[in-house]
């Protein structure tokens, strides 16, 4: 029985598992201690106060900014765009949304981060910059082609070269496959 295959994927989950243990145990120790500290220092209502005057604050902001992306990613859409960056905004939005809901202060300090647009729009684009989302909203002028694709290994590329009774002969008319013209 080979056993390297599951310890292999142990060891790549590991760390992720101890990123989101450190969160969900960090996070809310940090507001804890804030929620202490700026109580001592302002009093216990007030903080109350404040935590919820935050949330519905930011909720309000949130919904015009959402509003505002929402309106953005149409207009992308409508002119044959990709709204790409609008998504990723959107989805900051909703991030910001859920850490302005979470009682805190810490949170609230990331979630109001977010709400500025000109850093929003910034980590949009360096997420879309990442590799990894380069090739999926690759934003194209003119005609293009829809369609799909399979990643294949070189090995793999290979054998289906060799074995030329997998392919098909035959002209494409309109996206499908004339089989009777040769």
């Amino acid at each position: 029985m080979n056993n390297a295959k599951p310890k292999e994927n142990i060891e790549t989950i590991m760390p992720i598992l101890a990123i989101v243990l450190l969160l969900f145990i960090g996070i809310p120790l940090v507001e804890i201690y804030v929620l202490i500290e700026v109580g001592n220092a302002i009093g216990a209502l007030t903080t109350v106060f404040a935590v919820v005057f935050t949330a519905v604050l930011g909720v309000t902001l949130i919904r015009i900014q959402g509003f505002s992306t929402l309106q953005k990613a149409q207009i992308i859409m409508n002119q044959g765009g990709v709204p790409a960056l609008e998504m990723f905004e959107g989805i900051m939005l909703l991030f910001a949304a859920i850490c302005l809901l979470i009682p805190g202060f810490f949170t609230d300090t990331l979630g109001f981060l977010l709400l500025i647009p000109p850093l929003r729009h910034f980590l949009a684009a360096q997420l879309i910059g990442n590799s990894v989302f380069k090739s999926r909203f690759h934003q194209q002028q003119g005609d293009y082609l829809e369609g799909e694709y399979e990643n294949i290994t070189p090995e793999q590329q290979h054998l289906r070269n060799q074995d030329h009774s997998e392919r098909q002969t035959g002209n494409i008319i309109e996206g499908q496959l004339d089989e009777n013209k040769n």
